[in-house]
């Protein structure tokens, strides 16, 4: 585990990066990156401990089964096998994880779903612990599984307070209103798995308190700190949580599947235990987005102009709640998109199946909607022979608009501004004078269609999304700075997933104190929460710890000097690592002005409160929120209904650019993400069974399906209350392309194009 520090800090120090330039609104490269390069960082994969042993986990072949008899005496008797646990050897309480405590370690009375946990094996090598699983006998009374979302309501319950996990019913201004133009549709997204690019893996250490260490890929260490001692029944200071390397994380990565039956492994033997999940393992093991079921039905006036929206929305929650609450909310409050909707009446609904269980993937609840409400308007232009964009002109909100929520948009929504970005950006050419074998048909390289039956579509997409918790969720972070020596440390448990806090956090001590060696402390439970990984929480508020941190040392570093010569700090300024004076009476570096001091200061970040939704779905739910806009160009094979996205235009609202190339590279994985929800990415659940659990069965996007990612504006409107006014810029597009590659499918072929992942039946054209 040192090992890791070490590497990071060799990283930081090489050469190259010392020449480049310094502090925010800089591209400064992440300090990890020569190490991943050159394959020498260290994932959770790669832990190693004396007296290693090796987990396997035992998982249910049926989606609901009622467990008659577990008999673990052949596995336990096998040679090298240390220890079995089952339900039966779990101390503490249901894991609360991020939502309700609904979801136990292992089944003990009921399998929930297809993969559940059973039982977990230690042994001496990795194929005997999976062979002791395979060995532990377990009958069953198979069950029909409740697969379909709508039979939920009157199926017999999964759980004891029944299948509905929560209804919000949003009502917004008046009930009667109606359009002299109406559009209705039925629409479905697919289950679309986070797909991880490193399976999930962790070792477990006993501590001679009686405690456990584990290290783990994850993305919250002390909210799975608390959920792992409410299971193991110990204190939370028993139970430490170590961050390993976290091979991307485009969701969170806590799902106790994996993490508890290592844990309890590792007090049953008192030897340190490591489990590596292979692909198949991954795939039954976490948490998918939530399949969604959405109709809809827009009223506007002649003018095209937004007079209400109805939608009823289901999410397909699975076994278990997870975080499906917070889906549900989003899902609702941003059901009518980012436009002008004067009356909307939203019921929405996440209930209980025995389909895999749902969770956090970016963009959740939002996404869905998206991709409904912007096929509504679709239809809209259709009926009203509008230009799709221009009917989404005449409805788009800006600052000081509401929500259907009755929230006051008070964050900067230059929403019409990005639409025009993308609809006047120039389109790429068409391939009527390329010769035809040199045509990227949209079957690929070598695809069998012909280009007579190509036809090209132009999109649109408008997306948006809130940033941080909502609905009363406490965020805060806490940060440390030091300072000796003409070095920095920062000290905050903001999890480095892929979204680059640690290089900003670098960058936010170099700018404030002028200081260019910066290291940035790993994350253990040891260090004050900072809560998880998502929704650009980091960015925001372990940012803006790490910026109040870093202030205070700057006035302790400035203040005897301001002393000295009669002025006040604010007189004073640090460039280039040289403290000087608005006159230029004082000219001084900071390794002379800390003359061997250690200066240190701590603080915390926490936006401003929000509140729950009501009864009838209001409230000031979010704390700030993103916008995008999109404009996909697409061909499509009208005869085959293979689709090829040849270029995605995208303009977003940063609101200030802090590292240009991170953010460029987060809106393109964004993008790529949301364009396997639109053609590719499904896992299939048959009857509640995952089908093809891997990567062959389970097709994601590659390089050659990655479009041409134009980003042809970055507005840079501050929001005043974030810190450096920036916002969250990964999730948004996840959220928006899909709906505007669905769009473009749909202007080439004039088909509904009601279904996510697109369907190649849904593309063809008959009749030409």
């Amino acid at each position: 585990m040192s090992n890791e520090a070490a590497t990071v800090q060799t990283a930081e120090a090489a050469p190259e990066e010392e020449a480049a330039p310094r502090g925010l609104g800089v591209s400064l490269p992440a300090a990890d990156a020569r190490a991943k390069t050159e394959g020498t960082f260290p994932y959770a994969a790669d832990l190693w401990a004396e007296g290693l042993l090796w987990a396997a986990v035992l998982r249910s072949p049926h989606p609901h089964a009622r467990i008659t008899s577990i008999d673990t005496t052949h596995a336990r008797e096998m040679p090298g096998v240390r220890a079995v646990v089952t339900h039966e050897d779990v101390p503490g309480t249901p894991v609360p994880g991020r939502g309700k405590a609904d979801r136990p370690v292992f089944a003990s009375e009921i399998v929930r779903h297809h993969g559940e946990p059973l039982a977990a094996v230690a042994a001496d090598h990795p194929d005997t612990a999976r062979m002791a699983a395979a060995a532990v006998i377990v009958e069953y009374e198979v069950l029909d599984p409740v697969t379909d979302p709508e039979q939920a309501f009157e199926a017999e319950p999964l759980h004891p307070d029944g299948n509905l996990i929560r209804h919000i019913p949003l009502r917004h201004g008046d009930a009667e209103a109606v359009g002299e133009v109406v559009v209705e549709g039925l629409y479905r997204i697919g289950r679309q798995d986070p797909a991880p690019i490193g399976a999930e893996a962790g070792l477990a250490v006993p501590r001679p308190d009686g405690g456990v260490e584990l290290y783990l890929a994850s993305t919250d260490p002390h909210g799975d700190r608390d959920t792992a001692a409410a299971a193991f029944g110990l204190q939370q200071d028993q139970v430490k949580i170590v961050v390993t390397g976290v091979p991307g994380a485009t969701a969170d990565r806590e799902d106790q599947s994996f993490q508890l039956p290592l844990g309890l492994l590792a007090l049953k033997t008192g030897c340190p235990v490591k489990l590596a999940a292979t692909r198949e393992e991954s795939f039954l093991g976490h948490t998918h987005r939530h399949p969604t079921l959405l109709r809809y039905r827009h009223h506007a006036d002649a003018e095209g102009k937004l007079v209400k929206v109805e939608a009823q929305i289901l999410l397909d929650a699975g076994a278990y709640a997870g975080t499906s609450s917070d889906a549900l909310a989003a899902a609702v409050a941003f059901a009518c998109g980012p436009y002008v909707v004067p009356n909307a009446f939203i019921e929405g609904w996440a209930v209980r199946t025995n389909n895999p269980p749902s969770g956090h993937v970016r963009g959740e609840g939002a996404m869905q909607v998206c991709a409904a409400y912007e096929a509504q308007m679709d239809k809209l232009a259709k009926k009203l022979g509008l230009d799709p964009a221009e009917v989404r002109l005449r409805n788009v909100m800006a600052t000081g608009d509401v929500l259907p929520t009755g929230q006051t948009v008070t964050c900067p929504a230059p929403v019409a501004e990005l639409l025009e970005a993308v609809r006047d950006f120039p389109l790429p050419p068409l391939p009527k004078d390329t010769p035809e074998d040199e045509w990227l048909l949209p079957g690929g390289p070598e695809g069998a269609g012909e280009p007579a039956a190509v036809r090209r579509g132009v999109g649109y997409g408008l997306g948006m999304v809130h940033m941080l918790g909502a609905e009363g969720a406490d965020e805060v972070s806490t940060a440390t700075v030091r300072v000796q020596n003409g070095v920095a440390t920062v000290l905050c448990a903001a999890v480095e997933t892929g979204q680059g806090f640690s290089t900003l956090a670098r960058q936010i001590v170099q700018e404030t104190l002028g200081i260019d060696e910066v290291h940035v402390v790993p994350v253990d439970t040891d260090q004050p929460p900072a809560g998880a990984g998502c929704r650009g929480r980091h960015t925001w508020v372990s940012g803006g710890a790490v910026e109040r941190a870093a202030k205070m040392v700057r006035t302790q570093l400035l203040q005897p000097l301001a002393h000295k010569f009669g002025m006040s700090t604010e007189l004073l300024q640090i460039t280039d690592g040289k403290i000087t004076s608005y006159d230029g009476v004082l000219s001084t570096t900071v390794t002379e002005a800390m003359d061997g001091k250690e200066l240190w200061a701590t603080a915390q970040c926490r936006p401003h409160p929000t509140e729950p939704l009501d009864d009838a779905g209001q409230g000031d739910a979010f704390v700030g929120i993103s916008f995008c806009a999109i404009r996909a160009v697409v061909d499509v094979d009208i005869e085959l209904g293979s689709v090829r996205v040849v270029e995605l235009a995208v303009a977003q609202d940063v609101g200030r650019v802090l590292n240009p190339a991170q953010l460029a590279a987060r809106i393109e994985a964004g993008v790529t993400q949301g364009l396997g929800a639109a053609l590719t990415e499904n896992l299939r659940t048959p009857r509640g069974l995952i089908r093809h659990p891997d990567l062959t069965g389970y097709a994601l996007p590659t390089a050659l399906d990655a479009p041409d990612i134009r980003i042809v504006k970055l507005v840079e409107e501050r929001d005043v209350v974030a810190p450096f006014g920036a916002k969250a810029v990964s999730a948004v597009p996840v959220v928006t392309s899909p709906a505007a590659i669905a769009s473009a499918v749909r202007a080439a072929t004039g088909r509904p194009v009601n279904r996510l992942p697109i369907r190649p039946q849904a593309a063809v054209v008959t009749g030409n």
